[in-house]
């Protein structure tokens, strides 16, 4: 018997499918995947990188992941832009927010099911839920209200509220490694003491959504 979490997946994937069909000849749907194969970055990537902010090292050691920041990637003015959760939630261009990490590395990431996912009746309901939080500050506290947002947060609610997918692990903050000294200070700081850490707030780090397996990394040109 099918239970009711796999008849609402199974109904957002059919759902998904019947938003993006596009009855183009047979030739072209496969000259269309043959470039998105070939395709640098699309609309709805993900791009990854080590921040130079002074929480990265923290985010690393208590989520286990190198990544400590990403962003969603639209065409603005047909310029690429990060879409990313700073202080305020702000467009960046590609290039300047490739500078602004660690010795200039990042990764992008892709929907494996990117051709058929994020068709452009998908893709423009992900931009009109993430104008939302334009300008909205940064969340220092990791919550999960929209009053304030972080940068993982605001990519997994874009996906989420856009196409209706869950990408990325959601934890608990206390399942993360909080016992590190730098971690812990850090917490303490910003929560004023060791009890007033909600160590129940569900949270969802660079990390998790980078280790998706239904997101492959694309090679960069």
């Amino acid at each position: 018997m099918i239970n009711t979490s796999s008849k609402i997946i199974f109904s957002t994937f059919i759902f998904l499918i019947a938003s993006c069909t596009n009855p183009k000849p047979k030739k072209q749907e496969e000259h269309s995947e043959k470039s998105e194969e070939i395709a640098p970055m699309m609309e709805g990537d993900i791009v990854f990188q080590t921040s130079n902010s002074n929480q990265s090292k923290a985010i690393q050691l208590a989520t286990s992941s190198p990544y400590s920041h990403c962003g969603i990637l639209f065409l603005k003015d047909k310029q690429w832009m990060v879409y990313e959760g700073v202080q305020p939630i702000k467009f960046t261009p590609l290039n300047q927010w490739i500078k602004q990490g660690k010795g200039g590395e990042y990764i992008i990431k892709r929907h494996k099911n990117a051709s058929t996912l994020l068709c452009p009746k998908v893709l423009n309901k992900m931009r009109k839920e993430g104008i939302k939080f334009l300008g909205k500050n940064y969340d220092l506290t990791f919550g999960w209200s929209d009053e304030r947002i972080y940068c993982s947060e605001l990519v997994w609610k874009i996906y989420y509220r856009g196409t209706g997918l869950r990408i990325g692990k959601l934890q608990l903050l206390k399942e993360f490694k909080l016992d590190d000294p730098l971690v812990r200070g850090i917490l303490i700081k910003r929560y004023k003491t060791e009890k007033a850490i909600p160590l129940n707030d569900t949270v969802i780090s660079p990390g998790a959504i980078f280790l998706d397996p239904n997101f492959i990394e694309i090679p960069k040109l």
